[in-house]
């Protein structure tokens, strides 16, 4: 298994990728690790960096689980992947996952900061839906659409055994 996972912020894509993972004993790549600099709020590595890291995941894993919002580096993933997963709940399912969502420690340096964020984040989150950037619904559907492979869209939440 390959599987790729795209969707909005709060569209459950590490939640869904974290037990697709555990599930099958498989590396789960969070592709905000490879975005931002480490400890840093919103600061982007090098695009060349992120790409390295990227095909360096892909190639040194046979099977993976690989989640984020950057339809740039999906796009970049999909050839390699068994199946891509497209979650599309909708604004407001967005807003509430990321309103329960618990601290990161991968992403924030306390859950207070993780807070602080909170408006920043929904205010980007509702932007997706007119937004016409990598990492907007646009660019997803696009990315979604072309793709030739097994694909599937989601509007409601998905277990890791519909996936198997």
């Amino acid at each position: 298994m390959r599987l790729l996972i795209l969707g909005n912020s709060g569209s459950g894509k590490s939640t869904l990728a974290k037990a697709v993972a555990e599930r099958h004993g498989l590396p789960h790549l969070d592709l905000d690790i490879i975005v931002w600099e480490p400890e840093q709020v919103a600061v982007p590595r090098s695009p060349e960096a992120v790409r390295a890291d990227l095909d360096a995941f892909i190639a040194a894993h046979p099977a993976w689980v690989i989640e984020g919002c950057y339809g740039e580096l999906i796009e970049a993933a999909a050839p390699a992947s068994t199946e891509l997963v497209f979650l599309n709940p909708g604004l407001e399912a967005c807003l509430a996952n990321n309103r329960r969502r618990p601290w990161e420690p991968h992403k924030y340096v306390s859950a207070e900061a993780q807070d602080a964020m909170l408006d920043n984040l929904q205010a980007w989150v509702a932007g997706y839906y007119s937004r016409n950037d990598a990492w907007s619904l646009a660019a997803h559907r696009r990315v979604f659409d072309r793709h030739p492979g097994r694909k599937r869209e989601a509007t409601m939440p998905l277990s890791p055994a519909d996936l198997d």
